[in-house]
C-alpha cells in the first residue's frame, strides 16, 4: 500500500482535486481491466493503444486515484477520483519506484540473460522464500513499466525483491533498469540468438547483459554462468565479488554427473565449500542444472544452508516451461512454448531423446528475431530433430525450414508435416497424433503456440 502523499514526492506530480496525502491506495496498476477497488492507475501510452483512454473504465473498476499526463486532462477535464499529473507517465513511474525502493531496506536479486530469466526468477524466488518474505517480477516484468510496477509491491515485511532485469531491446536499458532497482545481488544466466534480429550481434547481447554486474556494488554478488564464455568474461567487468557456477572445474557453485530421469527430474552431484552432495529435484530436462545452480548460489550469498534450500525446488509452481499435460489419443503434450530460441529448442530435444514413448513428436512454430542467423539456427532445430523425433510437424514459414532441414538429415518424407499456419496444423492433428505419443510443442513467444497445446487438450476431452 502506498500514500497520495508518497505518490506526489515520489512522482513529482501535481495533485488534481481534494484528497488527503494519507489516502492509501492498496496497488499501482497500469491494465484497467486489473484495476480493484482502492488501486491507483497509471495511464500508460503504448505503440497500438493509450492507457489514457481508459480512465473512466478504471475508474468503474473502483480505482481511487489515476496518474495521468497533462495532455489528458486537457482534452478530458476533471475526473472524480483524484488525479496526480505529470510530465509522462512512463518516467513518472521510474521515479516513484526509484523513490519507494529507498524508503525499504531490501535486498534485491537482479537476474538477466538471454533465456532462462523468468523460470531461474521463479526457482531463485522459492528458494529464498523459504527463509525470507519475497516479492518476484510479476510474469516477465522486465522492462521500464514492468519492473516498476514489482518494486511498487514492496511492503514493510519484504525481505528481498526477485526481479528480472531487462530483455535485449537496446544498450543502456539494463543500467538504467538498475539505476532503479540498485540490485546487490546480479545473476547472468548466459547469452544466447534470443532478440539478435534486435540487436545485431552476439557481442551486443552481452554487452547490453553486462550492464548488470557493472551495476553492482562493490560490496555485492555478480553470480555468473561459468559456463558460457561470454557470461564469464563479464566478471572483469565488475566490482562486486564474483562467484561462478555451472560445470566448469572452476565454479564455486558446481554440478558433476548430471543424469535427467525423464519427467520425474534430475539429480547430480553439488560440489561447493569443499563439501559434495547428492542433489534430486523434480524440475526437467539436464539444463534445468543451471537454474538449480544459480539458485543455490544466491540462496548461499544470503547465508542459507543448504538444507534450508533444498525444500524450494519443491513447488510446482516453479517449473514454467517444459509443463507436462494430457492430450488426444492417450498422448502426453510437453509444453515448452513459453519462448524459443535455438539453444533452448536443442534443449528440450534432448530431453524429448531421453524419454521412453512409443513415438516422438515435434511440433514447432517459428523462431523469431534470429536476424541473419534465422536460416542456420532452424536448421540447426531441424537436425537435431531428425536424430530424436518419429514425426516433426512445423506451422509457419520460418518452421518449414526445420522440416526441410529435418528431413535433409534424414527423416522419411512422411514423417514430416508442413503447414502454413497453426489453425491447418491443428485441423489435421487427431489424425497425425498416435496413441502413447510423446509430443513437444514448442515456438516464439510471438506466434503463440500454446493455441496448439490447448487444442490438443480440448480433443481429449468429452463433447
Amino acid at each position: 500500500m502506498i500514500t497520495l502523499r508518497d505518490v506526489l514526492e515520489g512522482t513529482r506530480g501535481t495533485l488534481h482535486g481534494d484528497a488527503s496525502p494519507e489516502l492509501m491506495f492498496n496497488r499501482v496498476v497500469h491494465d484497467s481491466r486489473e484495476v480493484g477497488r482502492g488501486d491507483l492507475f497509471v495511464a500508460i501510452p503504448g505503440e497500438h493503444v493509450d492507457g489514457h483512454e481508459f480512465v473512466e473504465e478504471a475508474v468503474s473498476r473502483g480505482a481511487s486515484g489515476a496518474i495521468v499526463a497533462g495532455y489528458f486532462l486537457e482534452s478530458r477535464g476533471s475526473v472524480s477520483v483524484p488525479v496526480i499529473e505529470v510530465d509522462g507517465t512512463i518516467a513518472a513511474l521510474s521515479r516513484l519506484a526509484s523513490y519507494w525502493r529507498t524508503t525499504y531496506d531490501v535486498q534485491v536479486v537482479g537476474i538477466t540473460g538471454s533465456m532462462g530469466k523468468s523460470s531461474t526468477k521463479e526457482v531463485i524466488a522459492s528458494v529464498l522464500g523459504q527463509s525470507f518474505s519475497v516479492i518476484r517480477s510479476r510474469a516477465s516484468f522486465n522492462n521500464e513499466i514492468g519492473l516498476p510496477l514489482t518494486l511498487l509491491d514492496i511492503n514493510p515485511d519484504t525481505d528481498i525483491a526477485v526481479l528480472e532485469i531487462g530483455g535485449a531491446y537496446r544498450l543502456g536499458e539494463i543500467r538504467e533498469l538498475c539505476q532503479i532497482a540498485r540490485p546487490s545481488i546480479g545473476v547472468v544466466t548466459n547469452v544466447s540468438h534470443s532478440h539478435l534480429q534486435r540487436m545485431g550481434s552476439l557481442e551486443a547481447i552481452a554487452e547490453t547483459k553486462t550492464e548488470l554486474p557493472e551495476a553492482l556494488p562493490p560490496d555485492g554478488v555478480a553470480i555468473l554462468n561459468g559456463d558460457d564464455f561470454r557470461v564469464r568474461a563479464m566478471a572483469e567487468r565488475t566490482s562486486a565479488r564474483v562467484v561462478f557456477y555451472g560445470l566448469a572445474p572452476d565454479c564455486e557453485v558446481r554440478a558433476r554427473d548430471v543424469e535427467s530421469h525423464g519427467l520425474d527430474g534430475i539429480s547430480f552431484q553439488l560440489l561447493m565449500d569443499g563439501e559434495q552432495y547428492q542433489i534430486n529435484v523434480p524440475l526437467i530436462g539436464a539444463h534445468s542444472v543451471h537454474m538449480v545452480l544459480a539458485a543455490i548460489a544466491v540462496g548461499r550469498a544470503m547465508g542459507m544452508g543448504l538444507d534450508q534450500m533444498l525444500p524450494g525446488f519443491e513447488d510446482p509452481t516453479i517449473q514454467l516451461r517444459l509443463i507436462t499435460l494430457p492430450g488426444i489419443n492417450q498422448s502426453t503434450i510437453i509444453d515448452d512454448t513459453y519462448n524459443a530460441n535455438p539453444t533452448s529448442c536443442l534443449a528440450a530435444l534432448n530431453l524429448l531423446d531421453e524419454l521412453e514413448a512409443k513415438r516422438k513428436v515435434a511440433i514447432f512454430g517459428d523462431i523469431l528475431e534470429l536476424g541473419d542467423f534465422e536460416d542456420e539456427g532452424h536448421r540447426i532445430v531441424g537436425r537435431r530433430a531428425a536424430a530424436v523425433v518419429s514425426r516433426l510437424i512445423t506451422a509457419g514459414e520460418k518452421a518449414r525450414i526445420i522440416a526441410d532441414a529435418g528431413e535433409d538429415s534424414g527423416l522419411a518424407g512422411d514423417s514430416v508435416t508442413r503447414f502454413a499456419t497453426k489453425s491447418e496444423a491443428i485441423d489435421q492433428l487427431p489424425a497425425l497424433i498416435e496413441p502413447g505419443d510423446i509430443i513437444l510443442v514448442k515456438g516464439s513467444r510471438g506466434v503463440m503456440m500454446e493455441d496448439v497445446v490447448d487444442a490438443i487438450r480440448d480433443m481429449n476431452r468429452p463433447a
